[in-house]
């Protein structure tokens, strides 16, 4: 079914986008270069590891996840961006995983403790996606592409009835705001005209 496959496509195809931004937050958080060659490699990694990880999601039928963008949070509240810590918090994870006692424990947090961390935590990462932006010279090309790609983003996800009377396949892609503006974003970096010096 082609009105499946293509918003898979595109969910996809965003959820690759998100990865670049959350490596270069993730390094830029833990004080690693975010341009060069290092920095390059980085994302090559983080783009080959969420495309694996969704193929292996596929052949299980089951939803790819991606790279959390809530790690940048984590270390922002924590100040350990450690590797090797973040592998021995991942294996004390699966052990703990085994013991059904630990999941009731976590279930006993009250709500209003998980909403304040996770207040806090997505908090810090809409700061460090804008401590990006503030770290690159933008020009009106720039600002225009992301100004119409977070209005269309955001005017999708206010105002859902805005995609009443269009065709269903093109409204399963486009009811995502995150969808709408990665789309929006790619189509206007590739059809808007590079700004010479002069014009900055």
């Amino acid at each position: 079914s082609w009105a499946l496959f293509i918003p898979m496509l595109v969910i996809y195809l965003v959820t690759s986008l998100e990865s670049i931004g959350d490596v270069t937050a993730t390094s830029k958080v833990s004080k690693q270069p975010v341009e060069g060659p290092v920095w390059m490699q980085r994302i090559k990694g983080g783009v080959l590891v969420n495309g694996a990880n969704s193929l292996l999601a596929g052949v299980f039928n089951t939803f790819p996840s991606s790279i959390f963008a809530q790690n940048n949070g984590v270390i922002q509240l924590t100040g350990i961006a450690s590797r090797h810590i973040g592998v021995w918090i991942a294996g004390m994870l699966v052990i703990l995983g085994l013991f059904p006692s630990v999941a009731g424990v976590i279930q006993a947090v009250p709500e209003p403790v998980l909403g304040g961390a996770a207040m806090v935590m997505f908090g810090a990462v809409a700061a460090s996606g804008i401590n990006i932006l503030a770290s690159i010279h933008l020009d009106r090309r720039a600002l225009l592409i992301i100004a119409v790609s977070l209005a269309l983003g955001l005017g999708v996800a206010q105002v859902p009835e805005f995609l009443a009377h269009m065709p269903s396949a093109l409204r399963n892609v486009l009811e995502s705001g995150v969808a709408t503006g990665g789309i929006c974003a790619l189509v206007l970096n590739w059809f808007l005209p590079e700004l010479h010096d002069n014009a900055r």
